[in-house]
Protein backbone atom coordinates (compact mmCIF):
# COMPACT_ATOMS: atom_id res chain seq x y z
CA UNK A 1 0.00 0.00 0.00
CA UNK A 2 1.37 3.41 -0.98
CA UNK A 3 1.47 5.82 1.93
CA UNK A 4 -0.15 9.21 1.53
CA UNK A 5 2.00 12.29 1.17
CA UNK A 6 1.82 14.63 4.13
CA UNK A 7 1.34 18.39 4.04
CA UNK A 8 1.88 20.68 7.04
CA UNK A 9 -0.41 23.74 6.97
CA UNK A 10 0.87 26.70 8.99
CA UNK A 11 -1.69 29.49 9.31
CA UNK A 12 -3.01 31.45 12.31
CA UNK A 13 -6.44 31.73 10.67
CA UNK A 14 -7.88 28.34 11.50
CA UNK A 15 -10.83 28.78 9.15
CA UNK A 16 -8.48 29.20 6.18
CA UNK A 17 -6.31 26.34 7.39
CA UNK A 18 -9.30 24.01 7.73
CA UNK A 19 -10.51 24.94 4.24
CA UNK A 20 -7.08 24.21 2.76
CA UNK A 21 -6.99 20.93 4.66
CA UNK A 22 -10.41 19.97 3.30
CA UNK A 23 -9.35 20.44 -0.31
CA UNK A 24 -6.09 18.57 0.23
CA UNK A 25 -7.67 15.61 2.01
CA UNK A 26 -10.10 15.28 -0.91
CA UNK A 27 -7.00 14.84 -3.06
CA UNK A 28 -5.79 12.03 -0.77
CA UNK A 29 -3.17 13.98 1.18
CA UNK A 30 -2.64 13.68 4.92
CA UNK A 31 -2.63 17.08 6.58
CA UNK A 32 -1.65 18.62 9.88
CA UNK A 33 -2.50 22.17 10.98
CA UNK A 34 -0.47 24.38 13.30
CA UNK A 35 -1.44 27.96 14.03
CA UNK A 36 1.86 29.55 15.05
CA UNK A 37 5.51 29.53 14.12
CA UNK A 38 6.70 27.99 17.38
CA UNK A 39 4.85 24.76 16.58
CA UNK A 40 6.50 24.15 13.22
CA UNK A 41 9.80 22.57 14.26
CA UNK A 42 8.16 20.12 16.70
CA UNK A 43 5.71 19.22 13.90
CA UNK A 44 8.63 18.53 11.59
CA UNK A 45 9.79 15.86 14.02
CA UNK A 46 6.43 14.25 14.76
CA UNK A 47 4.64 14.63 11.40
CA UNK A 48 7.60 14.62 8.95
CA UNK A 49 5.73 16.43 6.14
CA UNK A 50 6.55 16.13 2.46
CA UNK A 51 5.52 19.77 1.91
CA UNK A 52 4.87 22.88 4.03
CA UNK A 53 2.24 25.52 3.23
CA UNK A 54 3.53 28.47 5.24
CA UNK A 55 1.65 31.67 5.99
CA UNK A 56 3.94 34.68 6.45
CA UNK A 57 1.86 36.70 8.91
CA UNK A 58 2.08 34.49 11.99
CA UNK A 59 1.96 35.55 15.66
CA UNK A 60 5.29 35.43 17.44
CA UNK A 61 7.77 33.92 14.99
CA UNK A 62 6.76 35.05 11.50
CA UNK A 63 6.86 32.94 8.35
CA UNK A 64 10.19 34.33 7.21
CA UNK A 65 11.92 33.22 10.41
CA UNK A 66 10.14 29.85 10.28
CA UNK A 67 11.45 29.39 6.73
CA UNK A 68 15.00 30.14 7.91
CA UNK A 69 14.74 27.62 10.73
CA UNK A 70 13.28 24.88 8.54
CA UNK A 71 15.85 25.46 5.78
CA UNK A 72 18.70 25.18 8.28
CA UNK A 73 17.75 21.55 8.95
CA UNK A 74 15.45 20.26 6.20
CA UNK A 75 15.17 20.32 2.41
CA UNK A 76 11.39 19.79 2.45
CA UNK A 77 9.73 22.06 -0.16
CA UNK A 78 7.90 25.16 1.08
CA UNK A 79 5.09 27.16 -0.53
CA UNK A 80 4.64 30.55 1.12
CA UNK A 81 1.15 32.03 1.46
CA UNK A 82 0.69 35.74 2.03
CA UNK A 83 -1.61 38.69 1.52
CA UNK A 84 1.52 40.68 0.65
CA UNK A 85 1.80 40.87 -3.10
CA UNK A 86 4.80 43.16 -3.47
CA UNK A 87 7.74 41.90 -5.52
CA UNK A 88 10.04 42.56 -2.53
CA UNK A 89 8.06 40.15 -0.35
CA UNK A 90 8.10 37.44 -3.03
CA UNK A 91 11.82 37.81 -3.63
CA UNK A 92 12.60 37.76 0.09
CA UNK A 93 10.59 34.58 0.53
CA UNK A 94 12.37 32.91 -2.39
CA UNK A 95 15.77 34.06 -1.15
CA UNK A 96 15.09 32.44 2.20
CA UNK A 97 14.49 29.11 0.51
CA UNK A 98 10.81 28.93 -0.42
CA UNK A 99 10.00 26.95 -3.57
CA UNK A 100 6.88 28.93 -4.49
CA UNK A 101 4.84 31.92 -3.33
CA UNK A 102 1.07 32.43 -3.55
CA UNK A 103 -0.89 35.56 -2.78
CA UNK A 104 -4.04 35.53 -0.67
CA UNK A 105 -6.82 35.23 -1.55
CA UNK A 106 -5.98 32.30 -3.79
CA UNK A 107 -7.99 29.79 -5.76
CA UNK A 108 -8.11 26.47 -3.93
CA UNK A 109 -7.73 24.48 -7.16
CA UNK A 110 -4.60 26.42 -8.06
CA UNK A 111 -3.15 25.81 -4.59
CA UNK A 112 -3.73 22.07 -4.92
CA UNK A 113 -2.22 22.12 -8.42
CA UNK A 114 0.88 23.93 -7.21
CA UNK A 115 1.26 21.57 -4.27
CA UNK A 116 1.09 18.59 -6.62
CA UNK A 117 3.56 20.23 -9.01
CA UNK A 118 6.11 20.79 -6.24
CA UNK A 119 5.69 17.28 -4.84
CA UNK A 120 5.89 15.73 -8.29
CA UNK A 121 9.32 17.26 -8.75
CA UNK A 122 10.62 16.36 -5.32
CA UNK A 123 11.42 12.72 -4.64
CA UNK A 124 13.08 11.73 -1.34
CA UNK A 125 16.41 9.98 -1.57
CA UNK A 126 14.93 6.55 -0.77
CA UNK A 127 12.47 6.68 -3.66
CA UNK A 128 13.57 4.44 -6.54
CA UNK A 129 13.42 5.96 -10.01
CA UNK A 130 13.61 4.26 -13.37
CA UNK A 131 16.36 5.14 -15.83
CA UNK A 132 18.44 6.65 -13.05
CA UNK A 133 21.49 6.86 -15.32
CA UNK A 134 19.64 9.44 -17.39
CA UNK A 135 19.10 11.66 -14.36
CA UNK A 136 22.65 12.28 -13.25
CA UNK A 137 25.18 14.71 -14.71
CA UNK A 138 28.83 14.84 -13.70
CA UNK A 139 31.58 17.37 -14.16
CA UNK A 140 34.90 17.87 -12.44
CA UNK A 141 34.13 18.23 -8.70
CA UNK A 142 30.37 18.34 -9.32
CA UNK A 143 27.73 15.61 -9.47
CA UNK A 144 24.02 16.45 -9.74
CA UNK A 145 21.70 13.51 -9.24
CA UNK A 146 18.02 14.05 -9.92
CA UNK A 147 17.21 10.47 -8.93
CA UNK A 148 17.90 11.02 -5.25
CA UNK A 149 17.98 14.85 -5.31
CA UNK A 150 21.59 15.15 -4.26
CA UNK A 151 24.45 17.45 -5.21
CA UNK A 152 28.08 16.55 -4.51
CA UNK A 153 30.40 19.55 -4.85
CA UNK A 154 34.13 19.37 -4.09
CA UNK A 155 33.55 16.04 -2.38
CA UNK A 156 30.81 17.27 -0.04
CA UNK A 157 27.03 17.02 -0.15
CA UNK A 158 25.36 20.40 -0.70
CA UNK A 159 21.87 20.80 0.71
CA UNK A 160 19.49 22.76 -1.48
CA UNK A 161 15.72 23.03 -2.00
CA UNK A 162 14.19 21.07 -4.89
CA UNK A 163 13.79 24.04 -7.22
CA UNK A 164 17.44 25.05 -6.89
CA UNK A 165 18.59 21.51 -7.63
CA UNK A 166 16.25 21.17 -10.60
CA UNK A 167 17.44 24.46 -12.04
CA UNK A 168 21.08 23.46 -11.66
CA UNK A 169 20.42 20.03 -13.18
CA UNK A 170 18.52 21.49 -16.12
CA UNK A 171 21.28 23.97 -16.96
CA UNK A 172 24.07 21.43 -16.47
CA UNK A 173 22.24 18.90 -18.64
CA UNK A 174 22.60 21.25 -21.61
CA UNK A 175 26.12 22.68 -21.34
CA UNK A 176 26.79 25.96 -23.16
CA UNK A 177 23.12 26.25 -24.15
CA UNK A 178 21.63 29.66 -23.38
CA UNK A 179 18.17 29.69 -21.81
CA UNK A 180 15.99 32.75 -21.33
CA UNK A 181 14.44 33.40 -17.95
CA UNK A 182 11.01 32.65 -19.42
CA UNK A 183 12.22 29.26 -20.70
CA UNK A 184 13.65 28.40 -17.29
CA UNK A 185 10.42 29.38 -15.54
CA UNK A 186 8.44 27.18 -17.88
CA UNK A 187 10.80 24.20 -17.63
CA UNK A 188 11.43 24.23 -13.87
CA UNK A 189 8.12 25.43 -12.48
CA UNK A 190 6.05 23.63 -15.09
CA UNK A 191 3.02 25.91 -14.96
CA UNK A 192 2.12 29.52 -15.58
CA UNK A 193 4.06 31.14 -12.78
CA UNK A 194 2.38 34.23 -11.36
CA UNK A 195 5.15 36.72 -10.82
CA UNK A 196 8.11 38.05 -12.73
CA UNK A 197 11.32 36.54 -14.01
CA UNK A 198 13.19 37.82 -10.94
CA UNK A 199 12.32 34.41 -9.51
CA UNK A 200 14.97 32.84 -11.74
CA UNK A 201 17.54 35.48 -10.76
CA UNK A 202 16.95 34.74 -7.07
CA UNK A 203 17.48 31.01 -7.53
CA UNK A 204 20.62 31.58 -9.62
CA UNK A 205 21.98 33.85 -6.90
CA UNK A 206 21.40 31.17 -4.27
CA UNK A 207 23.06 28.53 -6.46
CA UNK A 208 26.14 30.71 -6.93
CA UNK A 209 26.44 31.13 -3.18
CA UNK A 210 26.65 27.34 -2.81
CA UNK A 211 28.36 26.32 -6.08
CA UNK A 212 31.33 28.56 -6.89
CA UNK A 213 32.86 28.99 -10.34
CA UNK A 214 35.17 26.13 -11.28
CA UNK A 215 38.18 26.12 -13.57
CA UNK A 216 36.25 23.88 -15.98
CA UNK A 217 32.69 25.18 -15.63
CA UNK A 218 30.48 27.93 -14.22
CA UNK A 219 26.95 29.35 -14.31
CA UNK A 220 27.20 32.30 -16.69
CA UNK A 221 24.90 35.27 -17.11
CA UNK A 222 24.11 36.21 -20.69
CA UNK A 223 23.13 39.83 -20.25
CA UNK A 224 19.74 40.72 -21.64
CA UNK A 225 18.92 37.08 -22.35
CA UNK A 226 19.33 34.63 -19.48
CA UNK A 227 21.77 32.00 -18.25
CA UNK A 228 23.86 29.04 -19.32
CA UNK A 229 26.04 26.37 -17.73
CA UNK A 230 29.34 27.21 -19.38
CA UNK A 231 31.81 24.39 -19.86
CA UNK A 232 35.36 25.29 -20.80
CA UNK A 233 37.45 23.06 -23.02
Amino acid sequence: MVSKQKILIVDDDNNIAELISLYLTKECFDTMIVNDGESVMPAMETFAPNLILLDLMLPGIDGYQVCREVRAQYSVPIIMLSAKGEVFDKVLGLELGADDYMEKPFDSKELVARAKAVLRRYKPSNTPTENSNDKCVEYADLTINLTNYSVIYMGHTVEMPPKELELLYFLASSPNHVFTREQLLDQIWGYEYIGDTRTVDVHIKRLREKIKDHANWKISTIWGIGYKFEVRN
